[in-house]
């Protein structure tokens, strides 16, 4: 059992070591780059302290959030058993940041109310039978009402 914890604390640092290194740099993939670039647009808008006049420039609120995701990711990953709790705490405030961040950000240009949502790229498409369906065969679609539909489109930008 053991080696499964182990095997998955350095799983999920090395996650978040690639995420951050998206966000820090082009040269893994410069669709989602490009994409990470204008969500920061989106987050600083929402920034917690903006209500206080604060509002980072989101380049290098993208960079500190990137460089976190790395060093804290390295650390899960390989860092001694102190350190992987504390990045395990961080990242888990990263994370919760994050997700607020997305929900509160204003919508896009497209007005698709599930755009820049970061859970569903961790966990695909959500579907469910469409009840207007009267055939044998049930057909699933994706859902647009349940907070998760968009995905197919950011599962293919990681493609």
């Amino acid at each position: 059992m053991a080696a499964a914890f182990t095997a998955l604390r350095v799983l999920l640092g090395l996650f978040f070591l690639l995420t951050g290194a998206v966000k820090l740099s082009d040269q893994l993939s410069a669709d989602l780059h490009r994409h990470m670039k204008s969500q920061f647009v989106r987050f600083a808008e929402v920034f917690p302290l903006a209500e206080f006049g604060f509002v980072p420039e989101p380049g290098r609120y993208l960079a500190v959030v990137g460089w976190v995701e790395v060093v804290a990711g390295l650390l899960l990953a390989f860092g001694p058993q102190l350190l992987q709790e504390i990045s395990n705490f961080v990242l888990s405030v990263v994370m919760i940041g994050e997700s607020g961040r997305a929900a509160a950000a204003p919508r896009g240009v497209s007005g698709d109310p599930q755009a820049g949502t970061p859970v569903p790229t961790l966990l695909g498409p959500s579907t469910h039978r469409d009840p207007s369906n009267t055939q044998d065969e049930p057909q699933d679609r994706i859902s647009q009402q349940d907070g998760w539909g968009g995905c197919g489109r950011r599962l293919a930008i990681l493609g």
